[in-house]
């Protein structure tokens, strides 16, 4: 079990039916079955031994307090209330996500998102975005006591909806941190065969990658195959009769190693001096380096491509 799932599991009771809830969950009515009166609700609330998290939902307010303190925290409250009041829907998309702790590319919104099954009135709530798509019941799981879709048709679903880069980026992350494999998302990409998007989301399968490491990486494959550039290992040794260092990227043919440079990657001076040599060992040894950051590969993807590039000639010169 993960440190937030023990977390989140500590933060989670039993409702009047039986079933866990996050942070204590419970609705109006169920306050009222359990002998609550309104006075006493309100009571509870003035108290602060309750909050009210949506309308006719409340939580347990301490658990609800160390939920808001976590990651995420305040969008899972929401995504249990939702649930709570909602009837037969599951979280999707990226609550599903949320929940499950995959990597988004962009900020989640902030509204609670959830899919009905087809033929239920899908009409919206304030807060809430409700899609309407069939629901098999090996498409449907329950974490942290909230029903949601599983990591695989999660992982479809924001394919099937968001641009390639995203859906490419939760992918890699769902694969990396073993939530999923490729072999349960091709199942769900053939059990959605006919749903509007599905191209999209099984090109985004067959591209997704276990081996990258960050959303950064995720983004650097991608862009390397719209610039042209061939595709590379990834998380890999590099040297010859000695091996030098592990490597995000390497165009072995060309003798090119590609470095991300995320903003921690130099936050520690010591890892910075590390970083230096490990790159003047790697030339040493007859390897191009090419370094780029998040901004560069974003917004200045030509310039990476001419950088690579640029090393494939040198490194290829040198293997000759």
């Amino acid at each position: 079990m993960s440190v937030r799932a023990a977390i989140l599991g500590l933060m989670t009771v039993r409702n009047l039916s039986g079933s866990w809830r996050l942070a204590g969950i419970r609705t109006t009515s169920e306050l009222r079955a359990a002998g609550k009166s309104p006075t006493e609700i309100r009571t509870l609330l003035r108290r602060g031994t309750l909050i009210q998290v949506r309308r006719g939902v409340y939580a347990r307010a301490d658990l609800a307090a160390d939920l808001l303190a976590r990651p995420s925290g305040d969008h899972l409250l929401r995504t249990a209330a939702a649930l709570a009041s909602y009837g037969p829907a599951a979280a999707s998309h990226e609550s599903a996500a949320l929940i499950y702790g995959m990597s988004l590319l962009k900020k989640a919104p902030e509204q609670v998102t959830l899919t009905r099954p087809v033929g239920l009135n899908r009409a919206g709530q304030p807060g809430l975005r409700v899609h309407s798509a069939e629901l098999p019941a090996t498409h449907v799981t329950v974490q942290h006591g909230m029903r949601v879709t599983t990591a695989a048709r999660t992982v479809v679903d924001l394919g099937r909806t968001l641009d390639f880069r995203a859906g490419v980026a939760t992918a890699d992350s769902a694969l990396h941190t073993k939530l999923v494999t490729k072999e349960e998302l091709a199942a769900i990409v053939a059990d959605c065969e006919r749903w509007r998007g599905i191209r999209k989301a099984a090109e985004v399968v067959a591209f997704a990658d276990k081996l990258s490491e960050s959303v950064l990486e995720s983004i650097a494959r991608v862009v390397f195959r719209e610039v042209g550039l061939p595709p590379p290992e990834l998380q890999v040794w590099a040297g010859d009769q000695e091996v030098v260092g592990r490597v995000d990227f390497l165009w072995r043919q060309f003798r090119t190693v590609a470095e991300v440079d995320g903003s921690l990657k130099y936050a520690d001076p010591h890892r910075a001096i590390q970083q230096l040599e490990r790159d003047k060992r790697l030339r040493d040894a007859g390897f191009e380096v090419v370094h780029f950051t998040w901004q560069e590969i974003t917004q200045q993807p030509a310039y990476v491509a001419t950088a690579v590039r640029t090393a494939f000639r040198r490194g290829s010169r040198q293997r000759n």
